[in-house]
């Protein structure tokens, strides 16, 4: 009896052998191997997710401002006379019901720029200045009817805001900088540099291909 517990305790102290070592060390390493693509992966559909999103808003943004010049700094008309025609322009001109405000800079829109597109995401970020569309319904009820006095010129100047279409300068998720390839609404999908007319269109400057075979470049 003695010497069967002897046994035991000297196999309990020899612990494990190196043949075993040598497999557990195999196993976790085919484990850990076979972790590092779906991990790998993972972060990549995130950062993918994250293009799309920013694409989106983006594109979003171009649009909306695009919207916000309908009705405003018609071709050939500055100074004075761009607010004379501009309000013309705007009683005459259907707008997007989606606009709330009609852009009141012209001085940010070149001769070249026909299409009225944002002339670069600088101008998203920090903002335009915009006027309401029409009149406030205050402004056409006249004295007796409790309506405001003042005239039309008067109400534009006082209630002229900037209106900002993005809150920074958005970043591309596949590059970590914010090197966009930029396209103006004069340039096709395959045209080489950016024309700064204006920016019609943004994508990723990245050539890698993304999960499912496409290239980030043609998102």
């Amino acid at each position: 009896m003695r010497s069967k517990f002897c046994l035991q305790k000297i196999k309990l102290e020899d612990g494990y052998t190196l043949l075993e070592l040598v497999i557990t060390l195999a196993v976790l390493s085919i484990l850990v191997l076979g972790t590092i693509p779906l991990v790998q992966n993972a972060v990549k559909r995130q950062k993918e997710l994250r293009l799309r999103q920013t694409l989106r808003d983006v594109r979003n943004a171009i649009d909306e401002f695009k919207r916000d010049t309908v009705g405003s700094c018609p071709q050939g008309t500055t100074g004075t006379s761009a607010t004379t025609a501009r309000t013309n322009v705007q009683r005459s001109v259907p707008a997007d019901p989606r606009s709330r405000v009609v852009i009141d800079d012209c001085t940010i829109f070149t001769t070249d720029n026909l299409d009225r597109y944002p002339p670069s995401l600088d101008v998203l970020v920090q903002g335009v200045k915009v006027k309401p569309r029409g009149l406030p319904a205050s402004s056409t009820g006249g004295a007796g009817l409790g309506g405001d006095t003042r005239n039309a010129t008067e109400l534009n100047d006082l209630e002229e805001k900037t209106k900002v279409y993005l809150r920074e300068m958005p970043i591309d998720p596949m590059t970590g900088e914010s090197d966009w390839e930029l396209r103006s609404s004069f340039q096709t999908e395959d045209s080489g540099s950016w024309d700064q007319v204006n920016v019609f269109d943004i994508r990723s400057s990245s050539d890698a291909e993304a999960l499912n075979g496409e290239k980030y470049s043609d998102w």
